[in-house]
């Protein structure tokens, strides 16, 4: 609590509070994440106040329930102005309270039925297919989403489906969006369809009458960002700020050793061997090993010397603002690269990181490096991946093109 308060009476009396046992935890939270002092106090002082106002409605302390949570800001602000900061005081709260043991009052959640439906089909993605996270929370949302624009309220409204509306209803979003989100849709559905047919909500083999978007393999070239582009984005990066160097390690690992947006994010400090000068990468179900070049590392331990918040996580890379923990998803650090790119006023065709994976494999195919090297560079479990990298490479092209017969034009 001395972290953000001075007076010793204030202290005295914040740990005097009907919630004061808890109050040092909870300071303490905040001072881990990285809070400013403004803020880290302003979450104490709010816990204070909450405990308070259980004791003035006659409320036991342990009733941790989110309509209490909100009842209580919404008198408060009544009386004082609207807060133009989340309440985060209460999550922390009931971790606190779990941690400690401390019984925890908590509603049961009154679902809707197609909730439950779409929950049941997250969990069964996830522990009996197996699939990541990340992709069982997109297919759980995009089944959300269709089945509220089907009009399905629940299990047995799944009896009424049949292909023909199904099918049309792909044919309507194709129309609509790009041909990667409706090619995800379908996969997402067609994994619904059997996990209603595994559990009994439906008979027939609805998914079987989905036939795969048409879509030519390796039909578009490689959208890479030029060399003289590279150094401009990261002569760009303010290396004097703390963020400056995230970024400048971020985008050299992006340069030099092509690595893909979702391997930056779960990078953790375990995953570095400075002794050896290698680098431990996990990404798309696989792990490998690759040597850390002198000024990618040079630039991650200038970061961690100097940029990176003081945090117990162990990801390489956090967050710039409180708390100060690692990125949730790869699609922060793919906002790196378009701010990066805007800086440097690059108008750029493509804003994401896999441009650099391609200027990679396509600046090291021009200096003589076979496709297999490269895919092993890349880590690439499919050699038909690599092949892409073929179309950029113009000299060996020309020697294959025939003459024109029709003379000039």
């Amino acid at each position: 609590m001395e972290q953000f308060y001075s007076c010793k009476h204030t202290i005295e009396g914040k740990r005097a509070s009907p919630l004061g046992a808890h109050l040092d935890e909870l300071a303490q939270h905040y001072t881990d994440a990285g809070y400013c002092r403004y803020q880290g106090r302003f979450q104490v002082r709010l816990a204070a106040e909450f405990g308070h106002w259980l004791c003035q409605q006659n409320l036991p302390l342990n009733e941790m329930d989110p309509r209490r949570r909100d009842a209580f800001l919404r008198e408060r602000a009544r009386r004082r102005k609207p807060l133009r900061v989340g309440a985060t005081f209460f999550d922390v709260l009931c971790a606190i309270y779990r941690r400690k043991g401390l019984t925890v009052i908590e509603p049961v959640a009154d679902k809707k039925p197609v909730d439950r439906l779409v929950d049941g089909f997250d969990l069964y993605l996830r522990q009996e297919r197996r699939v990541a996270a990340m992709t069982a929370t997109r297919y759980a949302a995009m089944i959300r989403d269709w089945l509220s624009k089907a009009s399905v309220h629940g299990p047995s409204a799944l009896t009424k489906l049949t292909a023909a509306d199904i099918v049309a209803d792909i044919q309507r979003r194709a129309q609509m969006h790009a041909r990667k989100t409706v090619k995800l849709f379908i996969s997402a559905l067609r994994s619904f369809l059997r996990y209603a047919r595994y559990r009994g909500y439906i008979l027939q083999y609805l998914e079987d009458g989905i036939l795969p978007l048409a879509d030519w393999s390796k039909r578009a070239i490689p959208r890479a960002i030029s060399r003289q582009h590279i150094r401009q984005v990261l002569t760009h990066c303010d290396r004097r700020r703390g963020i400056g160097r995230r970024d400048y390690a971020i985008l050299l690992l992006f340069a030099r050793l092509g690595l893909r947006a979702g391997e930056v994010t779960s990078l953790t400090l375990d995953d570095i061997d400075w002794n050896v000068g290698s680098l431990q990468v996990r990404g798309k179900g696989s792990a490998g090993q690759l040597p850390l070049p002198k000024d990618v590392g040079q630039a991650i331990a200038d970061y961690l010397q100097r940029g990176r918040p003081r945090s117990t996580c162990r990801e390489v890379f956090l967050r710039s603002r409180a708390p100060a923990i690692g990125f949730k998803t790869s699609v922060a650090v793919v906002g790196v690269v378009a701010r990066a790119l805007r800086r440097a006023g690059i108008a750029s065709p493509s804003k994401g990181s896999h441009q650099f994976r391609h200027a990679l494999a396509s600046e090291l195919l021009r200096h003589g490096a076979s496709l297999g090297e490269i895919g092993e560079l890349l880590r690439h479990r499919n050699v038909q991946t690599t092949t892409i990298y073929a179309k950029v490479d113009l000299p060996a092209l020309r020697t294959l093109a025939q003459p024109w017969m029709g003379g000039r034009s």
